[in-house]
């Protein structure tokens, strides 16, 4: 009697960690989008700069929880996070501090849609045949090249790329690798937008994130999904010839 009230409880359990975040998410959506701002940063820039110059490791320490939280329940003001941390702490720094926290965050919600969701949805997967099977191998065969491309497409949304891997059922040291070195290139762009954050505020106008479309930025970017794609056209091409 034990085993089988135990079941359901047990199966709802697991999808707890996703629905916190799901609600979070629409919560943070709804009454965050006033304070993640760029205003905010402006009006808070003496004070943040003044705490950072007195207890730097502390500052670093919560910009990075902060951040976590955010990229983690998919709050609004990511792009604002990762342009504060190169107004606080340069280009470099900041570019550390926000690749580690997006890859933390990135994860959270990866392993709490793996652990729910997930689950059940790749069981489906791996009896499925026909098209869905198909479709299913190909990922496999190409599962880094595929997750690079989500990182590196800008068009991808970042949840996006954070839960649709986790609910295919791709390997988390993969998902982790791609996310991790993935997403270096938008952030160094956003960190580097940011350090020029002070001059922008002196005059008075609004950071400028078109700069993300500019040739000498797009470029690279799209030279390296072109790389990441390489390997699919070329197994591609190998398939085709041996039929």
């Amino acid at each position: 009697m034990s085993d089988t009230s135990q079941a359901p409880r047990n199966g709802f359990a697991r999808h707890i960690p996703l629905l916190v975040i799901l609600s979070v998410a629409v919560v943070g959506f709804f009454t965050l989008g006033d304070y993640l701002t760029f205003e905010t940063l402006r009006d808070n820039r003496e004070a943040l700069l003044a705490w950072r110059d007195g207890h730097y490791w502390i500052m670093a320490a919560a910009f990075v929880a902060i951040y976590i939280v955010i990229v983690a329940f998919s709050l609004p003001g990511a792009a604002v996070a990762s342009m504060t941390g190169g107004f606080l702490f340069g280009l470099f720094a900041g570019t550390v501090f926000n690749v580690v926290s997006a890859t933390i965050g990135a994860s959270a919600i990866f392993l709490a849609a793996r652990w729910g969701l997930g689950e059940a949805l790749t069981s489906r997967l791996e009896s499925s045949e026909g098209t869905v099977r198909k479709l299913k191998d190909g990922l496999r065969e190409n599962e880094i090249s595929v997750l690079f491309l989500l990182r590196l497409v800008p068009v991808v949304p970042f949840f996006v790329a954070n839960l649709v891997p986790a609910l295919v059922g791709v390997k988390f040291r993969n998902f982790l690798l791609t996310t991790a070195l993935g997403i270096i290139p938008g952030g160094i762009v956003y960190t580097w937008i940011g350090v020029g954050l002070g001059g922008v505020f002196d005059r008075g106008e609004t950071p400028d994130v078109s700069l993300l479309w500019e040739p000498f930025v797009i470029g690279p970017i799209t030279g390296l999904c072109v790389l990441a794609a390489l390997p699919i056209v070329f197994k591609a091409l190998r398939a085709k010839r041996g039929t």
